[in-house]
């Protein structure tokens, strides 16, 4: 993580979290220990659990422990009441900052530990599920201290969703199945960011690719790609393999579910498993086993086999190792140097969620192009004159 090292380099040197108590809820990966790292350098009293139950990688748990003094409440595979309990364990760290990915952190303060809100300067949220929760909190008036969305950095956004997620989707349904892509359908619902990630290297995969979405901008993009567009209760008889991407709930819904032909494959990208309405597939299955690794076979009345990936939570995170180190050097920067923004200018800020200013993620950029060995242009002083004025026309 060349970009995360450089941060950490200079963080150790100035050490500008000194004695900021920090509870982080993220999926403890050996990137995310990077990011954990790189904190402590800077001087941060740090603790970390887990944002899904099955996302843990157990010996980096451990090892943020043993070797690096951080407190880490995680284990993979949790229940729902560990998941919790765990969240409060770092909650009763009594944070001055809160690091979130999911927005779970957040909301458990919001409801259940509200007496630590007076002391919190500020948090981070790294996902877009996470932002979309406290874009809603913000409208309602509930939010009571400023959030940095690091999430809509576009040195995140345009990076980790779309490559890292594009990627690390596949390698988790390729890993888990061992099904070939090529000549397959794959219906992938949702087209932000993560979608057109997941969809571009399927695509690349050889595999024929059906996009859903209920944005018309997006789902002409997605035809103008090269893709076809239907509606979601369509692409469930033709699909062999659906992945969802959106951060809403029952996106593949019972009605998606009774279409799908025998074998299909159903996998869920988006931070939470509402997206699949595992409920309605529980129903429909007569029959339940578990046929390898992070596969669950249901059989319907009618013999059909209908096969859910990871419990329908984050695939490439519970099947697999989630996304690249290399892309994730990017979101982790903007987490890094989002907690050293917070703390200068929390005072300055209102109970809002806010984005990253432009000359740091700029500055991301710059660092990994040059970690990178790659050079770029730079406007000459004549043509910055030039885009700055009004006068020259035709």
């Amino acid at each position: 993580m060349p970009v995360l090292r450089l941060i950490r380099e200079r963080f150790a040197k100035e050490q500008p979290l000194k004695g900021v108590r920090m509870s982080g809820c993220l999926h403890i990966t050996t990137e995310t220990a990077n990011l954990a790292i790189t904190l402590k350098a800077g001087g941060a009293d740090l603790v970390l659990c887990a944002s899904n139950p099955l996302s843990t990688q157990d010996d980096v748990a451990a090892a943020l422990v043993s070797e690096y003094g951080i407190p880490t409440y995680a284990i993979k595979g949790e229940d729902e009441k560990t998941y919790y309990s765990h969240i409060n364990s770092v909650l009763d760290h009594n944070p001055q900052m809160t690091m979130d990915d999911g927005c779970d952190l957040v909301s458990t303060l919001h409801t259940k530990r509200t007496d630590l809100i007076p002391t919190i300067i500020g948090g981070m949220e790294e996902t877009t599920t996470g932002v979309i929760r406290l874009h809603s909190m913000e409208k309602q008036g509930v939010l009571r201290f400023p959030v940095l969305a690091v999430n809509d950095s576009d040195t995140k956004h345009l990076f980790d969703n779309r490559y890292g997620t594009g990627q690390s989707t596949l390698d988790a349904i390729i890993r888990s199945t061992n099904v070939l892509l090529a000549g397959r359908t794959i219906v992938v619902f949702g087209y932000g960011w993560c979608g057109r990630g997941v969809a571009s290297r399927a695509h690349g995969h050889g595999a024929n690719v059906i996009v859903c979405e209920v944005d018309p901008t997006r789902a002409l993009e997605a035809v103008m790609d090269g893709y076809r567009v239907m509606p979601g209760v369509e692409a469930a008889a033709l699909g062999d393999i659906f992945i969802t991407v959106t951060g809403d709930i029952n996106v593949i819904d019972q009605a998606h579910l009774e279409k799908m032909k025998d074998g299909a494959i159903i996998a869920n990208s988006g931070h939470f498993n509402d997206e699949i309405n595992i409920p309605a597939l529980e129903k429909l299955g007569v029959n339940k086993r578990r046929v390898r690794d992070f596969v669950d076979e249901y059989t319907y009345a009618d013999g059909r086999h209908v096969h859910l990936l990871a419990e329908g939570r984050l695939v490439n995170l519970s099947a697999a190792e989630g996304h690249p180190a290399s892309v994730m050097d990017m979101s982790f920067a903007n987490q890094a140097l989002g907690s050293e923004y917070m703390l200068e200018h929390a005072k300055e800020l209102k109970p809002q969620v806010y984005t990253l200013p432009q000359e740091l993620d700029k500055e991301i950029a710059r660092l990994k192009l040059h970690a990178m060995g790659i050079k770029f242009d730079t406007l000459t002083p004549e043509q910055e004159k030039y885009l700055n004025s009004w006068e020259s026309g035709t």
